[in-house]
């Protein structure tokens, strides 16, 4: 069924050149500054069914041989956008970063931090961050980021970029606006498609049922600790390694040929041959390289399938020996677990029950190979109410200590396997560490 698009109905649909217009109108006077081309301009994408508009994710409607959006939804990102303040000596680092952690998501979404950076590195830098493609203003989910962006340059060090708080956090809430729009795109597209596969697949032709399709291949051989305490820097360069990783069934899923080798980042050991989907499901969710979200996948890892994900990681030598986790998931696990008690809930609309506040965020100080400097921040983002607010700051130390706790009594077989008295697989030698700035010992190697 097709709408007629009316220029400026109230209350209906409007091309998207006049909300170019209206957008620019309504926000001309906020703090945040804007462009007048958030429709119709890069890295806006109406083809793709949506337009992000501040913390906003608004469908477009074909109709009338084009596309609209309704104009009430125009009118509401843009109260939201101009309601916010914006101090502009409050200033977060977006880049650049030694190892700029990546993102492993499908769809068009906005990874703001990957643009700028990805702008800024081109020839003539901050220069061009002023115009996109063709001369055309280059924005982010309607913001003219350019007028706030910051370069800083100290000790001679390469510069870094800055944007304001206010800005940060509302490209943060388009980023999850927009992951929201293709989950729920995506979870209605699998629903229609579902019952059609489900005959597909039931039975053969002649009636039977199918195998499992969860059954490892028959070639595919158990992995058995056969890479046990090896080095992931010298493993990784030997000839025919891909190949030899490719005959073994995924370590942690033991369903799907193994693609990678998973390895410990702090300890340099390598874990275990594992599938493309359980590394991506045990990558930690980076926002900065000391900053993580708390996601979904968080509830499997800690919740669903512990006992299996804590052998894992602890096939790490160095995690095993201290009875730990590498720091982003010995964050997360704060953050999911040990803080759960401590998040707000809300009203969940349209049923009696309650739902957690927002998304969990963890965040660190200080040096993880320094643990009496190290300290992790556990806050709450998109929050219902608009609100921002830090629940914990845990020391690592302790941390640690409720970590080994929980593990002790979620899964007392791998307890077992771990601590200082357990040393039979750790290598003679291992990596240089930082010796701890208070004295006490050195809690990691």
């Amino acid at each position: 069924m097709s709408e007629r698009v009316v220029p400026c109905g109230t209350g209906g649909l409007i091309t998207l050149g006049a909300a170019d217009v209206l957008w620019a109108g309504l926000t001309a006077g906020g703090a945040v500054p804007t462009v007048s081309d958030a429709f119709t301009g890069s890295v806006a994408d109406a083809g793709a069914g949506y337009v992000l508009l501040g913390g906003r994710a608004i469908a477009t409607v074909r109709a009338g041989g084009g596309r609209g959006v309704p104009e009430a939804e125009v009118r509401r990102a843009a109260a939201e956008l101009t309601a916010i303040e914006m101090d502009r000596q409050d200033l977060v680092r977006v880049g650049p970063f030694r190892e700029a952690p990546k993102q492993h998501m499908e769809g068009p979404l906005l990874r703001w931090r990957q643009h700028i950076a990805r702008v800024l590195r081109e020839p003539g830098g901050t220069g061009r961050a002023a115009q996109g493609d063709g001369g055309r203003p280059c924005h982010l989910a309607g913001i003219d980021w350019r007028q706030v962006l910051v370069e800083q340059t100290r000790d001679r060090a390469a510069p870094a970029w800055w944007l304001p708080r206010s800005v940060v956090r509302v490209l943060d809430a388009a980023e999850h606006a927009e992951k929201q729009w293709l989950k729920a795109a995506r979870q209605e597209s699998e629903a229609m498609a579902e019952p059609s596969f489900r005959h597909r697949h039931a039975q053969d032709a002649d009636g039977r049922q199918t195998a499992r399709p969860d059954s490892p291949a028959p070639s595919l051989r158990p992995y058995r600790g056969e890479l046990k305490g090896r080095l992931y820097s010298a493993l990784s360069r030997k000839p025919g390694i891909s190949h030899k990783v490719a005959g073994w069934a995924c370590a942690v899923c033991r369903t799907a040929p193994a693609a990678v080798l998973d390895h410990c980042h702090e300890h340099g050991y390598v874990r275990a041959p594992v599938c493309h989907s359980c590394n991506t499901q045990e990558r930690p969710d980076h926002l900065y390289s000391n900053d993580i979200r708390v996601a979904d996948h968080y509830t499997r890892l800690f919740d669903t399938h512990t006992n299996d994900w804590l052998r894992h990681w602890h096939r790490c030598p160095g995690c095993r020996a201290r009875a730990t986790l590498p720091l982003p998931h010995l964050a997360a696990w704060t953050a999911h677990t040990a803080c759960r008690s401590l998040r707000p809930t809300h009203r969940s609309p349209g049923s009696r029950g309650r739902r957690p506040c927002g998304v969990l965020r963890v965040s660190w100080t200080g040096s993880h190979q320094a643990p009496g400097s190290c300290l992790l921040t556990v806050a709450v983002d998109f929050c219902p109410f608009g609100e921002h607010r830090v629940l914990a700051r845990v020391p690592y130390r302790e941390a640690v200590a409720q970590f080994r706790t929980w593990l002790a009594e979620t899964a007392p077989d791998v307890a077992a396997e771990a601590g200082p008295d357990r040393l039979d697989g750790l290598p003679a030698r291992v990596r240089p560490v930082i010796a701890d700035t208070s004295g006490e010992d050195q809690a990691l190697f």
